[in-house]
């Protein structure tokens, strides 16, 4: 298992020009752990993005791209919310993921399916498709977290 490491020193998610795009230029909102609650309340379809270092997980900027084309493929289908590396780390261990970047999809809040890691684009389509046509159900666990001597506490798989 990989621990996901802090963004490097003095640098931001934000500071590369595809993550910061997602805000600028498709107006998809970022969800921290103070307005999580709120947006899983909002009814409706909604798709989280969970990024995470782009330094060490380069797949983040490919989600950040491909993440505007899914919403454009599925129009008015839902809305995305972006959890950056920080707040991602913090929630992720509520839908079980074991790849980074992942995709979450909920209805009314509730969890429906997640896919995680990248994908070839016909195999997004076809499970973006199944996801936004399924009922919620219960998000798997990650199983018992286990500690042992001189463990710094964990995360969500890498």
């Amino acid at each position: 298992m990989t621990i996901p490491m802090p963004l490097a020193a003095g640098c931001s998610a934000m500071e590369y020009p595809l993550i910061a795009q997602l805000f600028s230029k498709h107006h998809f909102r970022e969800v921290t752990p103070q307005s999580f609650a709120a947006w899983t309340d909002a009814p409706g379809r909604s798709v989280l993005l969970f990024l995470e270092d782009p330094i060490r997980f380069k797949e983040t900027l490919d989600l950040a791209v491909i993440a505007p084309e899914l919403a454009r493929a599925f129009p008015g289908r839902f809305v995305v919310g972006v959890l950056l590396p920080e707040a991602a780390r913090e929630l992720c261990v509520r839908y079980g993921f074991r790849r980074w970047p992942a995709i979450v999809v909920l209805a009314d809040g509730k969890y429906v399916g997640a896919v995680d890691g990248l994908r070839d684009w016909d195999e997004y389509l076809t499970e973006m498709t199944q996801l936004l046509d399924a009922a919620p159900t219960r998000p798997p666990t990650l199983g018992i977290a286990v500690k042992s001597d001189g463990d710094a506490g964990g995360s969500c798989h890498a």
